[in-house]
């Protein structure tokens, strides 16, 4: 089986605020040291699959330089290897790419030179190990044509995903895409495995944009479509709450996704950066910090990027803090995610007092508690800043008019 996998890259998730107003979802920072789309690339070299594209679009600078050539997966190659596929403008198929189907639309000749019988189709924003060897085994075996991953949901959480109905041979017989109510708990990984042919003749159609929406509920009855079973951790970190809440899960003591496994590790383009540092009047407890930071406060149940800097006085507490960070001396930053190169002045507080009104202008994205300050914003000193507050990137100290920021509020 000659397979290539295309990743989608190019997302721009309005739910995760001002961390994709500079970047692509997949360049998200996660785990300390880690970016999302790792994941992904990873799953593939790991499944011995060294053809991989990736369908850029939304902001993709930040991507770009992370993947590079793709030497820390392995995919420096002269045959095969990772290629970075960008919207063009042409006589055939140019423009903005409308959607997850249309993206694979625009690349056929790219395939076509591939010269691959199957295509792994992939989402660049979910956070998982998968070998894909097994999917694509299930898929010759069963003689499907075209084949979801697939796994179980909260029956609360359907209306995220496209659900689906299988027979006793997992066949697929029906296919709603995030529908409101549902007695099938089934849901789409957003990983096809297509017959190229296959994938030709339903993209042949100009109109249909994106896979969930529009290809697959229509293929059901004229296709063998099947659906193969995942049963590991796998968690779309699509909103605030969910990638908060996949970061802290990390610090479990025994993590449901394991980062330490010799056996599937995942690559990513590390910094040189110095070892950890912690002062003798630190203290820290529960946290993954990454190489580089030098922590002299406290700090606990936190994910901490390359190069933050916590400083004597300091507490930063069930946050994840990105790359070069400066938490300056007695600030304390409670309950946030704080974007890369931000600086924290000296006594600001991030996440301060009780209420827990929601954000006034995304009431329905922001409204769990946390709050959220973007890239290279700097807060300056003795501010206090309330909880479902969203600061934006580059915020600089003239445009915080007061010292108190209230809950609900955006700067």
């Amino acid at each position: 089986m000659r397979v290539l996998a295309m990743i989608m890259a190019g997302g721009a998730s309005e739910n995760l605020s001002v961390l994709t107003m500079v970047r692509a979802e997949p360049a998200i920072p996660f785990g300390g040291k880690f970016r999302i789309i790792d994941f992904s690339l990873s799953n593939c070299v790991n499944s011995d699959i060294f053809n991989v594209s990736l369908l850029t679009q939304h902001m993709p600078r930040s991507l770009n330089v992370h993947v590079g050539v793709g030497k820390p997966w392995d995919l420096d190659r002269s045959q095969g290897g990772v290629r970075l596929l960008q919207p063009y403008l042409g006589p055939k198929q140019s423009g903005w790419q409308r959607g997850t189907a249309d993206a694979v639309r625009r690349n056929l000749d790219f395939v076509d030179e591939q010269r691959v019988d199957t295509v792994l189709i992939l989402a660049g924003d979910h956070i998982y190990k998968m070998d894909y060897r097994l999917m694509l085994q299930f898929h010759q075996q069963s003689r499907a044509q075209v084949t979801l991953g697939v796994r179980r949901v909260s029956p609360f959480e359907t209306y995220r995903f496209g659900i689906v109905s299988v027979d006793s041979d997992m066949r697929i017989t029906g296919f709603k895409e995030k529908p409101r109510r549902s007695k099938e708990t089934l849901a789409s990984m957003g990983i096809y495995v297509f017959d190229y042919e296959v994938l030709k003749e339903v993209l042949a159609d100009e109109k249909p944009n994106d896979f969930g929406r529009d290809i697959l509920p229509k293929i059901i009855n004229s296709h063998r479509v099947f659906a193969h079973t995942f049963e590991g951790y796998w968690a779309d970190v699509g909103t605030l709450q969910a990638y908060w809440e996949a970061n802290m899960s990390l610090l479990a003591e025994t993590p449901a996704l394991d980062l330490y496994d010799p056996d599937w590790v995942i690559h990513t383009r590390s910094e040189e950066q110095p070892p950890v540092r912690v002062g003798t009047e630190a203290w820290v407890g529960g946290n993954l910090i990454s190489n580089g930071c030098i922590v002299e406060g406290v700090v606990e149940r936190s994910v901490l990027g390359p190069g933050v800097r916590v400083a004597p006085g300091a507490i930063v507490r069930d946050s994840v803090i990105m790359n070069d960070t400066v938490i300056c001396p007695h600030a304390r930053v409670e309950r946030a995610i704080v974007d890369k190169d931000v600086y924290i002045g000296e006594s600001a507080e991030i996440g301060y007092g009780v209420d827990n009104i929601p954000n006034r202008l995304h009431p329905n994205r922001l409204n769990t508690g946390l709050t959220v300050v973007g890239k290279w914003a700097r807060v300056p000193n003795g501010l206090k800043v309330g909880h479902n507050v969203i600061i934006n990137p580059g915020a600089k100290e003239h445009l915080f008019q007061t010292d108190f920021i209230p809950s609900g509020e955006t700067i």
